[in-house]
């Protein structure tokens, strides 16, 4: 599984086995919640990356799409996650369609990871049941330090799986800041509410739950909120006072999206960002209608709120080339490679090469394994082909004569762990 690697690129892969690291993006639940839930080669599969490919593949599906969003949330990805349900009829749903997306960077990180934790090169009929019963037996307290610390000599890993209750020192939290300001109806006001404990009965009323609650998120160790770009509206305090209370007045009222309260309360939660040191993370990009999420659309937010630190995520995948001009232009944007080696790893190292010609590179993140918990094996097979990219990468530039082994893998360190950790005050 491992590709072919010059003398050059091999040696610096081989010098970054001893770097440690930051994983700047994850969606790990606690322990606990893994092994209570249960894990087999099909929760592995599912998870919406090879998922994802699976049903675009022609597997069949059932989803509740929202937005482009209905991965995580369609009947189909909830079915192949519940161990409840056989096995045997999980893995008859997904095994047809395995061998169109075998060859696939989604596909390779998975079937690295098997062969590292279970020792198996392939996936099939034959034997999902035993690498089932492994992953089985190695579902134990102690499996995400074996993971995340033995295996892949990650520190700490930042996770987002809305909460806040882990050890803050293998798992740190950031928390979902776009619920809060995402606002259409009452009902999505009387949920904020609901969670917060008070009332919201005007638009300032709700500005103070927003900023009580980031208050509460950073007591709880909470080092950043997250975001999804998106095309906004002009922010007016006036609209967006007056379309608070007509949604409260009215709730069979939904207001479009974008629209002015939304918009206001974008610029009103940044600012409270910046206030208290918590870092904006930004899923830009890829999944669902990419549309809607083409990285361009921070730059009003980057030049509106010049103290807010944004991490934009995922190289804004498919559009690399604007998402480095973005790093090279704004002092509070950092990039973020998060998920981009296993979407795409030729196009992860073309815009990486671009991006050391163009961004200072104290701005530049090397990894985020961007799994959940029931998948969380394969954060070692995509660190694996990040480490690959990098060392390809890296390495044309020494053949090229444009820097040396040592500037290489000193450059390696500040992005696998440097740049994270300055960045969220790790």
């Amino acid at each position: 599984m491992m590709i072919n690697l010059d003398p050059v690129e091999r040696k610096l892969f081989d010098a970054f086995k001893d770097i440690e690291v930051i994983d700047a993006h994850e969606h790990l639940a606690p322990e606990e919640e893994r092994i209570k839930s249960g894990v087999d080669i099909v929760c592995l599969l599912a998870w919406p990356y090879t998922g994802t490919d699976l049903m675009s593949s022609g597997m069949p599906q059932e989803t509740t799409d929202l937005e482009g969003w209905g991965r995580y949330s369609s009947k189909t990805y909830l079915k192949l996650i519940n161990t409840k349900i056989p096995l045997k009829e999980r893995w008859s749903m997904i095994s047809p369609y395995l061998k169109n997306i075998r060859y696939g960077s989604y596909a390779r990180a998975v079937y690295l990871s098997i062969k590292e934790f279970y020792g198996f090169d392939e996936i099939n009929d034959e034997n999902y049941e035993e690498i089932s019963d492994a992953m089985r037996k190695a579902n134990k307290p102690g499996i995400y330090r074996k993971i995340l610390r033995e295996k892949c000599n990650i520190r700490t890993a930042l996770t987002q799986a809305g909460r806040t209750d882990y050890d803050m020192d293998l798992l740190i939290p950031l928390m979902p800041g776009f619920p809060w300001c995402d606002v259409y109806s009452k009902k999505q006001i009387e949920e904020r509410e609901k969670y917060m404990g008070c009332n919201a009965r005007n638009l300032d009323d709700y500005l103070q739950m927003i900023e009580s609650c980031l208050k509460q998120w950073k007591d709880e160790g909470v080092v950043g909120v997250k975001i999804r770009v998106r095309p906004l509206v002009e922010s007016d305090k006036r609209k967006a006072s007056s379309l608070f209370k007509d949604i409260i007045r009215d709730p069979k009222r939904v207001l479009p999206d974008p629209n002015p309260l939304q918009s206001y309360l974008y610029d009103e939660m940044l600012e409270m960002c910046a206030a208290m040191d918590l870092v904006v993370a930004v899923h830009t990009g890829m999944w669902g209608d990419f549309r809607k999420l083409n990285p361009l659309y921070i730059i009003p937010l980057l030049v509106k709120h010049p103290n807010t630190k944004f991490d934009i995520y995922h190289m804004g995948m498919p559009w690399v080339r604007e998402t480095g001009i973005i790093g090279k232009n704004f002092p509070n944007a950092w990039l973020n490679l998060c998920w981009s080696h296993v979407i795409s790893p030729r196009m992860a190292m073309s815009a990486l090469d671009e991006w050391i010609d163009l961004v200072p590179v104290n701005k530049i993140i090397a990894f985020g394994g961007d799994y959940g918990s029931q998948s969380a094996e394969c954060i070692y097979g995509h660190l694996h082909m990040a480490k690959e990219n990098i060392a390809r990468v890296l390495g044309g530039r020494i053949k090229d004569g444009l820097m040396s082994m040592k500037d290489a893998v000193s450059l390696a360190e500040e992005w696998f762990y440097n740049v994270p950790r300055e960045l969220y005050n790790l």
